[in-house]
């Protein structure tokens, strides 16, 4: 599959001795939604701007459909990206900043009325940018980046700001612009259960690397789903479980004295509850914790921090 951003080595210092980003290596396959997550000072914003063209870098490549970060000037709006600060003239209305976009344009694709309808701008077109909330800029911000017919639109922090009906609206206006249209997204967010939603593929940023990237289901497969199980019979529970191969034992929550935290194998939760069951132990809860991309991310980051310490 064609590579619209592949980089290799990425290398970013701010001072002489401290590494932001660590000979980094990152690709984005066309026609993907690709989530970027980190922890708050992992290097996103960085790793963002050396993509764009916006800061040097001290090592690595870059190459962004076919070009340097620094040509993609000539690449005529192929590559949209949309700021987490909405990046608008605060005096003009809605109407007259997609109108202004649009008359830049060298080939627009929509009208402004089509955009304003996309985007659910419509009542809001005679406002100007400074009386909208800041969800409305960041749709009004999307709108202006839809005015041609760009390849990959990187969107930054996407959902802040928005309600849950905007944020439903986004994702379903990402997900309709890749498969209708093979936009291909690049989403820097830290709202990993939007980004579940919304993303094929996932990579992590922590400590200035890449310590996991795929495709979100592959990356899933590789955790079992959790059980917590509540009984009043916790020690007798806890022997029959230790009998069986298709679980394992996790840790007992100190809070609840009858409960036991299991990690399902080949079971299922049902199977786990009717061996229970038909040895004479009566479970009164079980709670079902089931891989997901926040379990994951908090995972892999705690494990990479122990590796770190351990070294």
């Amino acid at each position: 599959m064609k590579k619209i951003i592949e980089i290799r080595g990425l290398t970013k210092h701010y001072q002489k001795d401290k590494k932001v980003l660590r000979e980094l290596d990152f690709s984005l396959e066309a026609g993907t939604v690709h989530g970027l997550v980190g922890l708050n000072g992992a290097g996103k914003t960085t790793f963002l701007n050396c993509l764009l063209g916006l800061q040097p870098f001290d090592a690595g490549d870059i190459v962004i459909l076919d070009e340097k970060p620094q040509q993609l000037f000539s690449q005529a709006g192929r590559v949209v990206t949309v700021f987490d600060s909405p990046c608008l003239h605060l005096n003009l209305t809605v109407h007259q900043t997609l109108s202004h976009a649009r008359s830049l344009c060298v080939e627009p694709k929509r009208t402004v009325v089509e955009l304003e309808k996309l985007l659910g701008l419509t009542q809001y077109r005679d406002y100007r940018i400074s009386q909208l909330s800041l969800g409305n800029r960041r749709r009004a911000s999307i709108a202006h980046a839809l005015v041609g017919n760009p390849e990959l639109m990187i969107l930054d922090e996407p959902f802040n700001g928005l309600d849950a009906g905007g944020v439903d609206d986004v994702i379903a206006l990402i997900l309709s612009l890749n498969r209708t249209e093979s936009t291909t997204f690049l989403l820097s967010s830290h709202q990993l259960s939007y980004l579940e939603q919304a993303c094929s593929h996932l990579s992590i940023l922590h400590e200035g690397r890449i310590i996991a990237s795929d495709e979100i289901e592959k990356l899933l497969q590789s955790k079992r789903s959790k059980l917590k199980i509540r009984t009043q019979k916790r020690e007798e529970a806890l022997k029959l479980i230790k009998t069986r191969s298709e679980v394992s034992i996790l840790e007992s929550h100190d809070e609840f004295k009858d409960s036991i935290m299991v990690e399902l194998g080949d079971w299922e939760a049902s199977d786990l509850n009717r061996f229970l069951v038909e040895n004479g132990i009566a479970v009164d809860e079980l709670r079902l914790d089931r891989p997901s991309v926040s379990s994951f991310f908090r995972d892999a980051t705690q494990s990479s921090v122990l590796k770190m310490e351990a070294f």
